[in-house]
């Protein structure tokens, strides 16, 4: 027995967010849901996992249902604000495409959570469209992120993830696409790795839209489609490195590298490397289950 339902629980416990044996099954190499449940069943019988109502719980943290189901809930009441915001992003100039990710993509949201929002923009232009949601953000919300944290930027051009992990894999099988749908089908093409860890993942871009630029944006995007253009996106990137590179001092140079990634088509804000932070907190719980069940299961990289 792989015990592959295993790790999708443990994974989902550090958020205390246990799943239903569908949802566990899509995250399995398994054809059957039949062979998930009596994988599901083996861990019942071992004590490792708990089934509460429909959920399988791994320990004693009985409480992460109610905190689940309360999630869930508010996640619904938000998600037509976060479908009204990235209406609004595809606007700007430059994007392409986009996306909902973070706690909303899978369904969860309270009252510390933020609206995560994944853009993608025209090739050598990243930094203008990035430049010009941050100053929207500075200027119109006061810096709120709550209902409009664009923290992860990628150009067109360069679509595959470079980190490949369990993490980001998740986090793609998640991501819930809203603007852009032939920038995702691209986008999704170039990230079949992912299949490499969730083989039954099928990208979801039926209700995907295409919202047409206003005047504004697009004057914007003919003056930068110049000379000035490229130099101006230069300039942005090399300003927000260096603020970032004062702010973050403290930061090790291969977590910085990958928390707060910038490079010509790429931008990450990730300052408390949260996906390192999440494969530490797996293996540690791997390590939990082979010393009290003695069951040894592949640690993760990040």
């Amino acid at each position: 027995m792989t015990l592959e339902t295993l790790k999708t629980i443990l994974y989902f416990s550090i958020f205390r967010y246990p799943l239903k044996i569908e949802e566990i099954h899509s995250y399995t190499n398994y054809v059957t849901l039949s062979e998930t449940e009596k994988e599901l069943q083996h861990l019942i019988d071992e004590k490792i996992v708990r089934k509460v109502d429909e959920y399988y719980v791994y320990g004693s943290d009985l409480d992460s249902v109610i905190k689940r189901l309360r999630g869930n809930m508010y996640a619904k009441k938000v998600m037509k604000k976060a479908r009204q915001k990235a209406r609004f992003i595809a606007k700007f100039p430059y994007v392409e495409a986009v996306g909902v990710s973070g706690s909303l993509s899978k369904g969860y949201y309270d009252n510390e959570s933020d609206i995560d929002f994944f853009v993608i923009t025209k090739p050598n232009k990243l930094w203008i469209c990035r430049t010009l949601l941050m100053l929207y953000k500075k200027i119109f919300l006061l810096n709120s992120r709550r209902y409009f944290c664009v923290n992860y930027f990628i150009s067109s051009n360069h679509m595959e993830i470079e980190e490949q992990n369990r993490f980001t894999a998740t986090e793609l099988k998640t991501l819930i696409p809203m603007q852009g749908k032939a920038s995702f089908a691209e986008f999704y093409k170039k990230n079949d790795w992912i299949h490499s860890y969730f083989s039954k993942f099928e990208p979801q871009t039926d209700s995907v839209f295409n919202t047409r630029k206003p005047v504004l944006s697009r004057c914007i995007e003919k003056v930068c489609d110049t000379r000035i253009g490229v130099m101006t996106d230069f300039a942005f990137k090399a300003i927000t490195l260096r603020k970032w590179k004062l702010k973050f001092a403290q930061m090790n140079e291969e977590d910085f590298k990958i928390a707060l990634k910038t490079t010509k088509n790429i931008s990450k804000h990730h300052p408390s490397n949260f996906q390192k932070k999440v494969i530490l907190s797996l293996n540690s719980k791997l390590e939990e289950v082979q010393s009290k069940y003695n069951v040894v299961l592949p640690k993760e990289h990040v």
